[in-house]
C-alpha cells in the first residue's frame, strides 16, 4: 500500500490464498494517492494493481477471479477458479457500481462511467461506458481534444 491511500467504510479487500484444491499467492497493490469510497468488493487470487491517484467511487467490484461452470455435474462454487491479473492505470476515475472483471487492463487517465461492466484492454486517455463497456471517447494527442469514437 502506497502513501495517502484512503479506503471508505464496508470495504471487502480479500486475497484468496486457497480455493478448493488450489493454492494462490495474491498481490494487491494500491499505489500512492488511491482513494476508494464505501462498499468496495475487491477479490484477488493472482494480482490486482491500482495506479497512483486513481479514485474509485462507491459500490465497485474488482476481481481477477472467474468461477467456471464447465462441469455440469458440480455446483459452480465447487469448481476450481481461474485467474488473470487486473491493472488499472494512474489518474483514473471509476464511478459508482462499476464491475471490473478478470484480465482487464485499463490505461492511465481513463474515466469509467457508472454501472459499467469492464472486461478487456483499454488504452490511455479513454472514456469507457456500458455493459459491456466500450470506449466512447478518446483523447487525440495531435488535436489536443477528446474525440467521440
Amino acid at each position: 500500500m502506497g502513501d495517502r491511500v484512503s479506503i471508505g467504510n464496508n470495504a471487502r479487500i480479500e486475497g484468496i490464498k486457497h480455493y478448493e484444491a488450489e493454492k494462490f499467492d495474491p498481490k494487491i497493490i494500491l499505489n500512492d494517492g488511491v482513494t476508494i469510497q464505501q462498499n468496495i468488493h475487491l477479490t484477488c487470487a493472482e494480482s490486482i494493481e491500482i495506479g497512483k491517484n486513481t479514485a474509485i467511487a462507491a459500490n465497485v467490484t474488482i476481481t481477477d477471479i472467474h468461477h467456471p461452470y464447465d462441469d455440469i455435474h458440480l455446483p459452480i462454487e465447487q469448481q476450481n477458479i481461474t485467474t488473470k491479473p487486473v491493472y488499472i492505470g494512474e489518474g483514473c476515475k471509476i464511478y459508482n457500481n462499476v464491475v471490473i472483471m478478470q484480465g482487464t487492463k485499463i490505461g492511465k487517465h481513463c474515466t469509467i462511467g457508472a454501472n459499467s461492466i469492464v472486461s478487456g484492454y483499454f488504452d490511455d486517455y479513454c472514456v469507457i461506458v456500458g455493459a459491456p463497456a466500450k470506449i466512447v471517447k478518446k483523447y487525440n494527442s495531435d488535436t489536443k481534444i477528446w474525440e467521440k469514437i
